[in-house]
């Protein structure tokens, strides 16, 4: 069978797939009608916005960096949403009877149909025709458009195909679990540069970038239109001969990607045999470290759930990441505060909510152990505890930075105690509401943490105990403002008092919370068990 009936066969089998998808119901086509709406809204607007550049002395410099950008956007995607295209895998072809060259052809076609390539499209060609001046510019720009086009969908396909068994391991939902970090990140890197070009007047500060990106496909193929703008013929063509290099490297790649998946075996699983052994010396030295009894037990359950669950882990790296992101950022920028160390404090706080949700439906086996409101306390104070051996440390290492970048380490003691105070509230109103608003975390969608018909049970919880836990802190509050109101000095007693108060009021969350638990056993049960 010819490439281009395979071609054929695969692009129907896509648009099958998506039909009886979108058959499933009628939330889902919503959904996708209105993605489509507007990514082709959007994708206009930046299409005429492009286009508006046409005759800017910059308009090179963002077109070339635009392509770069969205073409780094088709590298890493796939490797953290593999399951959003079910074509991406290409072991479940294995069975058939087909070649890697044609069939490589056959999934490059299919590729094209979507959202995600018609937005592409658009964008692209909106960079080439930017910076074409004259008939010749315009014409370099008509094969640079299919070109950039390709090499970015080749690429998304080649790095899916070598690294499709990892992202169909526990280690690969581990990875897409982290998008929400690697886009806090790029929104932080964004806003940098932003400020970072309004401060420097103009786009001309991107400039170096942009002379090193339009020799990197498939930005070179946008540049070459660049510069047979500007009379460099020979530049130009050396430009679109490295992005077709690059797209005929890719499809080379995928290909004997594509051969060892379907000739060699599966060797994902030959280290099990070993791996219970480490990871069982590990726990133990682990456990000799924590305290005797349920504490320790429970503290170890806890920090399990940490290293292994992917959920958890998700939340655990996206919150520590931004925690030290947001006050590290600004104070790079020098429109920073101190007082942004706390937002460690808030992001990691918001970690005690929903206690029982990360035990799904194995709630059960910690319920069949709370008999009395003391057990219930007790199983509450161990996973303090175990949050606290994490976020103490790590609060006060973002505090020491914050204030050190800022030159300002007189204020350290009096932003540890509004630290350990919003902490401590955050605690105690967490495990309240870890008691009377338990939900359900999904297991089977890496997307999902909360299930279907909790949603505003999980947003009540949240933003309930995020603002009850502001009014807590009221008190330590009103003491620095006390105190830097009347010029006194004495900051540094906000640490100590900070600290006991913490201390204090988690307590009291503690006491208020563990009846309540020991009562409402199989309504949170039920709550859990649902996703």
């Amino acid at each position: 069978m010819s490439t281009a009936a395979l071609a054929g066969i695969f692009v129907r089998l896509k648009l099958s797939l998506l039909r009886n998808g979108l058959r499933q119901s009628s939330g889902r086509t919503a959904v996708f009608v209105v993605s489509v709406v507007l990514a082709v809204l959007l994708a206009i607007a930046q299409l005429a916005g492009l286009l508006l550049l046409r005759g800017d002395e910059d308009a090179a410099t963002v077109v070339v960096l635009l392509t770069g950008i969205v073409a780094l956007g088709w590298a890493v995607l796939p490797l953290f949403f593999p399951s959003g295209d079910e074509t991406l895998d290409p072991t479940r072809l294995v069975m058939l009877p087909l070649r890697p060259a044609p069939l490589v052809g056959a999934l490059l076609g299919a590729s094209l149909v979507g959202i995600g390539p018609l937005f592409t499209l658009c964008l692209v060609v909106g960079s080439a025709l930017a910076p074409a001046r004259g008939a010749a510019a315009t014409a370099v720009a008509v094969a640079a458009v299919p070109l950039t086009l390709l090499v970015c969908v080749a690429l998304a396909r080649a790095v899916a195909a070598a690294n499709i068994r990892l992202l169909t391991s526990r280690k690969g939902r581990d990875l897409a679990v982290l998008s929400g970090l690697v886009i806090a990140v790029g929104i932080q890197f964004v806003n940098f540069g932003v400020q970072s070009l309004s401060r420097s007047g103009g786009l001309s500060a991107l400039d170096p970038v942009a002379g090193v990106v339009r020799w990197i496909p498939p930005a070179s193929a946008i540049g070459a239109v660049d510069s047979v703008s500007a009379g460099s013929w020979a530049a130009a063509a050396v430009q679109l001969a490295l992005s077709a290099t690059a797209l005929a490297a890719l499809l080379w790649w995928w290909q004997r990607s594509l051969t060892r998946l379907m000739t060699a075996p599966d060797g994902s699983t030959l280290a099990a045999t070993s791996e219970p052994s480490r990871e069982g010396a590990s726990s133990s030295g682990l456990h000799r470290l924590l305290p005797e009894g349920r504490t320790g037990t429970v503290m170890l359950r806890f920090l399990r759930y940490v290293w292994r669950d992917p959920k958890t882990k998700g939340a655990w790296v996206t919150s520590l990441a931004i925690g030290l992101i947001v006050p590290v950022f600004n104070a790079l920028q020098g429109t920073g505060s101190v007082y942004l160390a706390c937002f460690a404090a808030a992001m990691l706080g918001m970690l005690m909510y929903n206690q029982f949700g990360q035990d799904t439906s194995a709630f059960w086996m910690v319920a069949l152990t709370i008999s009395s409101a003391r057990d219930a306390y007790a199983e509450l104070r161990a996973r303090t505890l175990a949050l606290l051996v994490i976020t103490l440390p790590y609060m006060t290492l973002v505090c020491a930075v914050t204030t050190g970048m800022m030159g300002r380490w007189r204020d350290l003691p009096e932003v540890l105690g509004l630290s350990f105070a919003l902490l401590g509230a955050m605690l105690a109103t967490g495990t309240v509401a870890s008691a009377l608003f338990p939900y359900s975390i999904p297991q089977d969608s890496a997307y999902k943490n909360v299930a279907p018909g909790q949603g505003g049970l999980a947003w009540l919880s949240i933003l309930g105990g995020v603002l009850a836990s502001a009014l807590l802190c009221a008190p330590v509050i009103a003491l620095t403002v006390w105190l830097h109101a009347s010029g006194s000095g004495g900051l540094w007693l906000i640490l100590p008092v900070g600290t006991a108060y913490a201390a204090l009021v988690t307590w009291a969350g503690l006491r208020l919370a563990a009846p309540r638990t020991a009562d409402r056993l199989p309504e949170i049960l039920t709550a859990v068990s649902k996703g």
